[in-house]
């Protein structure tokens, strides 16, 4: 756990692109609203692993994201059952649970709907929204925290040697 944090913050300070970490983050909070083993998250994954994305961050995004659908899972099931009892979308419905696929796919439990169709829609705000922070971060953020003393110790700590490692940097000198 500690190499994934050590991971996210070389990929954050470093000279990757944003747009990858948060991609990572807005894929990773898709699949976190989720049950885990549905077959949406199994092409999601297959997305996370054929782009190049942060897998760090994914990861961390994954699991964050999961403990935050527990505190969403009543507006989670409220959408689900929405788009399922909506009377315009009654003969879609009818027709879809008619496919093996849309029954594997567990789209016509009112948790699993809710959270695809949440997760989807609120990816794309929270995909630019990291981008946006994360550029915020790397102008002026990491440069005022380097002052602190607490940062300095920080560098001195097991943590930081573990994050030089992983960034090619080497022990401090």
């Amino acid at each position: 756990m500690l190499s994934l944090f050590a991971k996210l913050f070389h990929a954050l300070n470093s000279e990757s692109s944003t747009r990858q970490i948060s991609l990572a983050i807005a894929l990773g909070f898709i699949v976190g609203l989720s049950p885990l083993l549905t077959l949406h998250n199994i092409a999601f994954l297959f997305v996370v692993l054929f782009l190049r994305v942060n897998i760090g961050g994914f990861i961390l995004a994954w699991g964050f994201f999961k403990g935050l659908s527990y505190l969403l899972s009543s507006l989670i099931i409220m959408v689900g059952e929405s788009l399922l009892t909506a009377e315009p979308l009654q003969p879609l419905f009818d027709t879809l649970y008619q496919f093996s696929l849309f029954k594997l796919a567990h789209l016509h439990h009112t948790y699993t709907l809710g959270a695809l169709v949440l997760g989807c829609l609120l990816a794309i705000p929270l995909y630019f929204l990291c981008n946006f922070l994360i550029e915020k971060y790397r102008i002026h953020i990491k440069a005022f925290f380097d002052k602190f003393r607490i940062v300095k110790a920080l560098k001195a700590s097991k943590f930081y040697s573990v994050y030089s490692q992983i960034s090619g940097q080497g022990a401090l000198s």
